[in-house]
């Protein structure tokens, strides 16, 4: 039969074991980013662990249950903004937020003082755990880390520190810690074994998921974009330059568009007046593209029938401006050409500020704007929402 002192060791040797693996591969690969965030969280884990052991060699450190008690729901909450910071959502009031919730569950047992037992503030610790694991488990499946595959193990362990949490702090406020439900179920044993399983699986899905965003000293990154002999790149290096750009504005606060241009008929063309037309007409669009796009812009494939354009405008007046620009200068290389049909031309501009920074959604945005104005009679350029 296993006691809860030999279980609580085992766990204390398994969390400082995988916390510090974790810690010295994060200074090793010198990560600033969610690899840091959650190396705290796993140093949290560790004190977490220690100040548990001191109480229960001895009972008299009763102090030691407010520290451990407010590093638990720390480590959480860590785990929490390290998935923020991987989505590179902003950190400021979340970090407040942990903060103040790992205060509270330490201040919990020290307003229950030396005569509060064994679960002195532990419903405090058990809701602010379970609220963290479940804005965690919420951040893993958004954003980059729902496209992620790797983020599903952290989702997992997330999940399910939720769902015991949840289900736990039910059973104790309903019949208490003495009852048979919560000592057969949710005792310091059966917590301790779930905390062990889940740390392994947290430790080698949060390392698969720094290896992409950190890097060993001497081993620079670098990224290989692939484009074509006429200045455009291809669709899936177009999409990653959007994102990274759109995560950069984010973090500064700037505005970002797409300005999407389409020739819908290039297939039509093609069959009505041959191929040699049509390639003709395709290589004059996306050379006008190139041409008439803002100097700082990047411009990329976007599937058959479409190009389109990253730009950094100042206001939604001047991405209208620079969409303009590209429509009449792509109008005059058309019909420059000189060929038996000019075909429908849309342009339309999705813009940060109404759409979003998702870069999915931008361009999909900026895809429908297009259509509409190829739909359109009158219009030039329409801008999304």
């Amino acid at each position: 039969m296993l006691q809860p002192f030999t279980v609580s060791v085992m766990t204390a040797l398994v969390l400082m074991v995988a916390g510090a693996v974790f810690v010295i591969e994060t200074l090793l690969r010198k990560d600033e980013g969610a690899g840091r965030v959650w190396a705290l969280a796993f140093l949290a884990g560790m004190l977490t662990t220690v100040a548990y052991l001191v109480w229960g060699v001895s009972p008299r450190t009763w102090w030691a249950v407010a520290v451990g008690n407010g590093s638990f729901v720390a480590g959480t909450g860590l785990l929490w903004l390290g998935c923020r910071r991987f989505n590179e959502r902003p950190m400021r009031v979340p970090s407040l937020v942990v903060g103040a919730a790992s205060l509270a569950a330490s201040i919990a047992v020290v307003i229950a003082g030396p005569d509060g037992g064994d679960w002195a503030g532990a419903i405090v610790m058990f809701l602010g755990i379970a609220a963290f694991a479940v804005a965690g488990t919420v951040e893993t499946v958004t954003r980059e880390m729902g496209r992620n595959r790797n983020a599903a193990g952290l989702a997992l362990v997330l999940g399910l520190q939720a769902a015991y949490y949840i289900v736990r702090s039910f059973v104790f406020i309903a019949f208490g810690p003495d009852s048979w439900v919560f000592e057969r179920w949710f005792n310091t044993i059966v917590t301790s074994l779930l905390t062990v399983t889940l740390t392994i699986v947290a430790v080698v899905t949060t390392s698969v998921l720094r290896a992409g965003k950190a890097q060993l000293p001497g081993r620079p990154q670098t990224t290989v974009l692939g484009m074509t002999r006429d200045g455009v790149l291809l669709a899936d290096a177009f999409q990653r330059v959007l994102a990274d750009r759109t995560a950069h504005a984010r973090r500064n606060g700037e505005l970002m568009g797409v300005i999407s241009t389409r020739l819908d008929d290039l297939a039509q063309l093609s069959t009505a007046f041959g191929s040699a037309e049509a390639q003709q007409v395709q290589r004059a669009w996306r050379a006008s593209a190139v041409r008439f796009a803002p100097t700082s812009a990047f411009v990329g494939d976007d599937g058959e029938g479409g190009v389109a354009i990253g730009v950094h405008p100042t206001s939604q007046a001047d991405a209208r401006r620079m969409a303009t620009r590209v429509s009449a200068g792509m109008s005059e290389a058309l019909a420059a050409l000189g060929t038996s049909v000019v075909p429908v031309l849309g342009v339309g501009v999705a813009l940060t500020d109404t759409v979003g920074y998702d870069p999915g959604k931008l361009v999909d945005a900026a895809r429908d704007a297009s259509a509409r104005a190829s739909d359109s009679d009158d219009a030039g350029v329409i801008v999304a929402g």
